[in-house]
């Protein structure tokens, strides 16, 4: 039986603390940004989340909450949880700067769900996205920790990046598994958003730090999608959508990726598309 790898946990956070830092240098006045109506959300995962008014949504590894805060404003009562400090504190003082109510915790998402459960609290909706499954130790007690938070009737959305990307580095050359039971130490987190420029910043990238190098490791995971979704159907959600993209949203992975309409990367033409995100909806039984 697994257990969550705290101890790698522990290695990311210290990664994660680093990498908000670099990533928000590049992103300008986000609390003017959202004061203005901005809104960091893609079709994708409003569709799947459905009507957000009054809803109790709680958003798993919610970054440094500029997409918890879109949600926020939609109608929403969100609750943002993530391992990092700097992300966190980032968070919290972007929702007092936009005006935009949210709460903040700072957790391991494990030692959340135990706590929350045992607090009795119960979301509506249950909300994670983009680059979190792969720092997951321990997708069953994952799976579980998400049903035991569920209100009756309520539905996990995930909205993610698909493992066939992780495989491939920059030059689309095969490096990494497909999955694989053992944690993957690397380089630690990078920055991405210096890659992605206006594909995350579409109100105006900033060069902010540059040639950031991060100067801890940190530990990934290779999840196949079979096993997030049998992690989700054994906790005893039920699965209603599962749906795969050849683009990805906002994210540049690969250096020929052409950004289209809507901050879509995808590949160029007469290159073989590969699904680059997928999309997750399962529900707890209302009974």
């Amino acid at each position: 039986m697994p257990a969550p790898r705290r101890d790698l946990h522990e290695l990311n956070r210290l990664a994660w603390n680093e990498a908000t830092r670099a990533h928000n240098s590049h992103k300008g006045d986000q609390a003017r940004f959202f004061r203005e109506g901005g809104s960091t959300l893609f079709p994708e995962e409003l569709e799947l989340l459905g009507p957000l008014e009054g809803k109790r949504l709680v958003h798993l590894q919610c970054n440094a909450g500029q997409d918890s805060l879109s949600l926020a404003r939609l109608g929403a009562r969100v609750t943002g949880v993530d391992i990092s400090d700097e992300a966190i504190a980032f968070a919290s003082e972007l929702s007092r700067a936009a005006g935009i109510p949210a709460d903040f915790v700072r957790a391991d998402i494990y030692d959340w769900f135990e706590a929350a459960a045992a607090a009795g609290e119960q979301f509506d909706l249950a909300f994670s996205s983009y680059g979190a499954v792969c720092w997951l130790s321990d997708l069953p007690a994952w799976g579980r920790g998400i049903a035991g938070i569920l209100a009756p009737g309520g539905a996990f959305v995930l909205v993610e990046f698909h493992p066939v990307v992780g495989m491939y580095d920059d030059e689309l050359r095969l490096t990494w598994p497909y999955r694989d039971p053992e944690p993957i130490l690397g380089d630690g987190v990078g920055d991405y958003v210096a890659a992605s420029r206006e594909g995350l910043v579409p109100w105006g990238f900033e060069e902010g730090l540059t040639g950031f190098e991060n100067p801890h490791r940190g530990a990934e995971f290779a999840h196949g999608t079979a096993d997030v979704i049998t992690a989700l159907i054994e906790a005893g959600l039920v699965l209603e959508v599962f749906r795969e993209y050849e683009y990805a949203n906002g994210c540049r992975f690969f250096s020929c990726a052409e950004m289209r309409e809507g901050r879509r990367f995808y590949l160029p033409a007469g290159v073989p598309a590969i699904p680059q995100m997928y999309a997750v909806r399962a529900r707890k039984p209302a009974a």
